[in-house]
């Protein structure tokens, strides 16, 4: 009886991405109707071979939008300018944005507005209110403009709750620039502090941005002071936990440690957690850092700065603001960790021995360190056709933006200056089309996916002996070693080359034929290269993967998508 390892090598390529030359245009001339339709059913096509096998990204191929929303595409819409103010572009759709922003301020425990706020009757929103706005990019837009605003928060700048000024103007003579009480140069120089398997973006922000990370300013003023490992150089970033406490989970007890030297140094800090975390799908639990830090911050006067600009008419000019800003990067996961949660409760799904679905809130009992601010992805878990997500954080934490241009008739309190109109409409229809079950039955169908990869995929070891398999606790994400390139190709898999692993997320559209067609082309000798050959190197490095994921050697570069 043949096996499959005497079977052809069999490298299904099926059709190839479009290539430059077919979508080339002529400056001169009109592409004729039947060859421009037939470039785009070339590219449609295209889309719909690997849309069936598209497995390695934690994208949800589970998209339904075309029939809905095709009839948006005719218009030239813009959300440009803030959220609650409506502008005289009058093609908008604020109401849908709104609309999503107060779906996921509830889903988060965020203090909703009152009534009134929702368009700007003149009053000042509640301090402690949520603010926020649906992302025209990906969750990478909402990381940079969440840094962007805990940078200039910590650093003193000026809040808009605190800054009246005329229309059209810029704050320019007032509040710029907070004065360092002269018992704390630190004060207003904050430090930002993100694991080892954080996003990439983290690392682009920080640079972007100018915010140095605990490793460069202590590196630079504190050298020999790593609290750490003390005479040895700061670690570049903070490490992550090993299992128990997941693969891709940082390592509370060292961040606390860390943060705790820098806040202790009179430094401001600026805490970048992960929810789902790119590679591996680990989770920082945010309500054990928050009540791990809370007496930290308690200690050294962090809940309730006083921040002074200076005096006017006799006058001191302070402001009361924290001393840290917590951010979640929750891309992944913040999407669909309450509904787990809510499966818990209800008696759907039971987490493995030893297990706790974390809880995402802006706030927790018993503490008064809190989230400031809550990025997550649109185009991943929920299913949106295009990059998007939902940026949002508290009223009290906004800062004045640069200017306040007349033209648009809405405050430019955004990132970016013209705003996808197209993007609430989707995420307001893929909300409104799922009930509270629909999203409690697939959140707890993903885990099952996910149980059955790592079974279905073990079974790979007994065809590929030296073959590894591993998912860290509640991840969607299943880590195994890496296949051929034509292996990549075919199922779009997302790889780590210098730990040589790739993965799969068991996405909603993830079913049990798609794992198992994967695991059928793993089982073949001709989808492997290095693994199957009996070099040292290759099997120490595979056999160093059985029982830690490393993470030393994730670099910036090679984090992943998003």
């Amino acid at each position: 009886m043949s096996t499959t390892e005497d079977l052809p090598v069999q490298r299904e390529e099926g059709l190839r991405p479009p290539t430059d030359q077919e979508f080339e245009l002529s400056a001169n001339d009109r592409l004729p109707d039947a060859e421009r339709l037939a470039r785009l059913k070339r590219l449609e096509d295209y889309f719909a071979q690997q849309k069936k096998n598209f497995v390695g990204y934690q994208v949800n191929g589970d998209v339904r939008s075309a029939e809905d929303l095709g009839r948006f595409l005719d218009y030239s819409t813009n959300n440009i300018g803030d959220p609650f103010r409506d502008s005289n572009f009058t093609m908008h759709s604020r109401a849908a944005e709104r609309a999503v922003l107060r779906y996921y301020a509830r889903l988060w425990g965020g203090k909703l507005r009152k009534p009134e706020d929702q368009l700007g009757s003149g009053e000042k929103p509640d301090p402690e209110s949520y603010w926020g706005y649906v992302l025209s990019m990906g969750g990478t837009e909402g990381n940079v403009y969440a840094l962007w605003n805990a940078r200039d928060y910590l650093a003193g700048k000026v809040r808009i709750v605190n800054a009246p000024q005329a229309p059209g103007h810029a704050p320019t003579e007032l509040w710029v620039d907070a004065q360092a009480p002269q018992d704390n140069e630190n004060a207003y120089h904050p430090v930002a502090f993100y694991s080892q398997d954080a996003h990439y973006s983290m690392a682009k922000a920080v640079r972007v941005l100018g915010i140095p990370t605990f490793h460069e300013t202590g590196s630079r003023r504190y050298p020999h002071a790593n609290p750490l490992d003390p005479g040895k150089p700061w670690p570049q970033e903070v490490p992550s936990a090993d299992h128990p406490d997941g693969p891709g989970a940082v390592d509370v007890n060292q961040l606390v440690t860390l943060v705790e030297f820098f806040v202790r140094m009179g430094h401001p800090v600026l805490l970048i957690l992960n929810v789902g975390t790119t590679f591996k799908g680990g989770y920082d639990d945010v309500e054990e850092i928050c009540h791990r830090l809370d007496p930290v911050f308690r200690r050294y006067g962090m809940h309730d700065r006083p921040v002074k600009y200076g005096s006017k008419d006799g006058k001191d000019l302070v402001d009361r603001r924290r001393g840290y800003w917590l951010h979640v990067d929750g891309a992944l996961g913040a999407s669909y960790l309450p509904y787990l949660e809510k499966a818990v409760e209800l008696g759907k799904f039971d987490p493995p021995d030893g297990e706790s679905v974390p809880r995402l809130r802006f706030a927790y009992r018993g503490v008064k360190t809190h989230v400031s601010s809550i990025v997550c992805s649109g185009h991943k878990y929920l299913g949106s056709p295009v990059p998007c997500g939902i940026y949002l954080t508290k009223v009290g934490n906004q800062m004045s933006p640069p200017d306040n241009p007349e033209y648009i008739g809405s405050p430019d309190t955004t990132f970016g200056g013209s705003r996808s109109a197209l993007a609430p409409i989707i995420l307001w229809n893929a909300l409104a089309r799922r009930s509270l079950d629909d999203h409690v039955a697939a959140v707890v169908r993903t885990q099952e996916m996910a149980r059955y990869a790592v079974e279905r995929l073990g079974r790979v070891r007994e065809k590929i002996p030296r073959f590894v398999v591993r998912r860290g606790p509640l991840a969607f994400s299943v880590v195994f070693s890496l296949p051929a390139e034509h292996v990549v190709r075919k199922f779009s898999l997302a790889t780590m080359p210098s730990i040589r692993m790739a993965h799969l997320f068991t996405m909603p559209h993830v079913d049990r034929e798609l794992i198992d067609r994967l695991a059928a082309v793993l089982e073949r000798k001709d989808s492997w290269t290095d693994i199957p050959t009996p070099r040292a190197e290759a099997e120490q490095a595979v056999e160093s993967l059985a029982d830690v994921f490393p993470t030393a050697e994730v670099t910036a570069a090679e984090r992943g998508f998003q």
